[in-house]
């Protein structure tokens, strides 16, 4: 029997608010800056079949996580999973897990003796083991490398905790009160979630909940199938470049998407890309499938109901043994910047399907981890950090600065908790001028981080486009690609690859990241001159940039700069008619 509507609303709005209010307790109690400051972490709902059918979209990639992960928890366990149960998963093979870091745990809900759904949360873990700390090595040849890996096991039964799976896990980290304490709350918030869909249970009643499940999964299938049907049919293309894979530092890692549109139907075939890699690149179909949804959510509606109908709204193709459906044991752990190749791709090919919403490269995503004793307690320590860059320029709209783009919404760590809990002092934290992409919409600016490091540690980084740049669209300018120097300026200065593991950092070095800026959006010559000025006054673009890039010739004024408007005008007719001869 159908859900009335009234009844249908009610309840997705209470099954979001359960899964946000499971998101904030996990936050709230997160013993890592990992999960506490940046909010690496996702929680949802899932039907007794895995199915996701309530996520608030922090990491979208975990909309393909969660069912394979769920999955793998039904497939080995099955009939004997009970009330009570709790468990826990991070194989990237056996599971979803984007990597060894991010570990699952599911917890079972039942009604009245019978299965009902699950409540799940993912969470960075700041170590789990292997050759370096922060488990994500940049030259990992094997998932061997890449720390402990465990299947589907059972972590609680009868809501008792077993007490080996936390000693063997803390046996195989670095930061082990982190690891289980993170863990225990993302078992808290499961918990949380059971209490509060048996609040719903009681208020509304099984066959209503069960039948508003299956409503939302239709509902978000035929919402991106309405919408994919009224796209002009075609075969479209696009492909992108990811620097390395950490291990041939000279091989440049091809992404490739064909997308067939026919009606209502939407296929993308990856077939195209590279085959796997020696290197940590490689990332798992759940993932390469993620990547498909939230890009056909950002250009569908941004704000539509997040469920695993999504996935079911579109079919796709990755090939056995390349970069996007890798071999076990190929390793996986520095995944992020194949899965930002990838989104960017997508978005390329279905800017000739969708081209109002054709928008510039962002800056993609990296972190840095450092690794060695607390100086105080005598006790490992982890610093992991995500650091942000600029998003692509759109029509109408430049792109943001110093943020986190496409698929990675976890923050900045502020300063001050880095310099409270980790021997480093942050030295310079600043938008580097002149790093978005020109255009009559400018790229978002990356940020330069500089750091003075207190104590001997070890340094990992894995990162992206510092050999290759955010592509501008429409006629747009790349943005300026990232670096990382170490001790720069200096007659030691080294500079590191974009993946880099286990560099030994001496008490009294400094490290700078400099992250890379969004591409721009259309001519710079038909951006209006009073923006580039007020860019110029801001501190976003160089007196030099505005000239020879926009067109735009400004002369010193009281405290600030005006346009000299003849010489602009000159300088602009300049630059088409050299544009012109091209």
């Amino acid at each position: 029997m159908p859900i009335d509507a009234v009844n249908l609303e009610v309840l997705k709005a209470s099954l979001s608010g359960i899964v946000q209010e499971m998101q904030n307790s996990l936050f709230r109690t997160g013993f890592s800056t990992i999960v506490r400051e940046s909010q690496d972490a996702s929680c949802a709902l899932m039907n007794a079949k895995g199915d996701v059918v309530a996520q608030h979209v922090v990491l979208p990639l975990h909309i393909g996580a969660f069912p394979a992960c769920t999955a793998a928890v039904i497939d080995v366990f099955g009939d004997s999973i009970a009330q009570g149960d709790a468990f826990i998963i991070n194989h990237p093979y056996h599971g979803g897990s984007p990597h060894a870091p991010d570990i699952a745990v599911i917890t079972p809900v039942f009604v009245g003796g019978e299965l009902f759904g699950f409540c799940g949360s993912i969470a960075h873990k700041s170590d789990i083991g292997g050759p370096v700390p922060g488990s994500c090595s940049g030259q990992a040849r094997e998932i061997f490398n890449e720390g402990l890996h465990l299947p589907a096991v059972r972590y609680q039964s009868a809501y008792r905790t077993n007490g080996d799976i936390e000693r063997l896990i803390g046996a195989n980290s670095r930061t082990p009160e982190l690891v289980l304490g993170d863990i225990r709350g993302q078992l808290g918030a499961g918990r949380l979630g059971e209490k509060r869909l048996g609040e719903l249970l009681a208020k509304f009643g099984k066959r209503d909940i069960l039948a508003c499940f299956d409503r939302l999964l239709e509902m978000s299938e035929g919402k991106l199938k309405a919408a994919i049907a009224e796209w002009d049919d075609g075969r479209f293309e696009a492909e992108r470049f990811v620097d390395d894979d950490g291990v041939d530092l000279e091989q440049p890692v091809r992404i490739r998407v064909v997308i067939e549109k026919r009606g209502d139907k939407l296929h993308f075939d990856f077939s195209g890309s590279a085959d796997e890699t020696k290197g940590p690149a490689n990332i798992r179909p759940p993932l390469v499938q993620a990547a498909c949804a939230y890009a056909l959510i950002s250009l569908v509606d941004p704000n539509m109901y997040v469920s695993s109908g999504l996935i079911r709204g579109f079919t796709m193709t990755a090939r056995e043994g390349s970069v996007l459906n890798p071999r076990f044991p190929a390793p996986v752990n520095t995944y992020n910047p194949t899965i930002h190749a990838l989104v960017d791709a997508i978005f390329d090919a279905m800017s000739h399907v969708v081209p109002s919403k054709v928008r510039a490269d962002g800056s993609g995503s990296r972190s840095i981890i450092l690794g060695g004793r607390n100086t105080y307690t005598g006790k490992g320590y982890v610093q992991y950090e995500i650091i942000a860059g600029g998003a692509g320029a759109r029509a109408g709209k430049d792109g943001a600065s110093g943020i986190t783009v496409n698929q990675s919404n976890a923050k900045i760590a502020p300063v001050e908790i880095i310099e409270s809990e980790f021997p480093t002092r942050l030295t310079r934290f600043e938008l580097i001028v002149d790093s978005g992409g020109a255009g009559e919409f400018r790229g978002g600016l990356g940020i330069r981080r500089e750091y003075l490091n207190l104590a001997d540690a070890r340094f990992s980084i894995r990162s992206m486009k510092h050999l290759i740049p955010p592509n501008g669209c429409a006629g747009g300018g790349n943005g300026r690609r990232g670096d990382l120097w170490i001790n720069p300026d200096s007659r030691a200065a080294k500079r590191l690859p974009t993946r880099y593991a286990d560099y030994p950092l001496r008490a009294g070095d400094i490290f700078r990241l400099d992250t890379p800026g969004g591409g721009g959006h259309g001519d710079p010559l038909a951006r209006d001159a009073e923006r580039v000025l007020a860019d110029v006054r801001e501190g976003l673009v160089s007196r030099e940039t505005a000239e020879r890039d926009y067109g735009v010739v400004l002369e010193p004024a009281a405290r600030s700069w005006v346009i000299d408007r003849t010489a602009t005008q000159a300088r602009r007719a300049q630059l088409r008619r050299e544009k012109a001869q091209r």
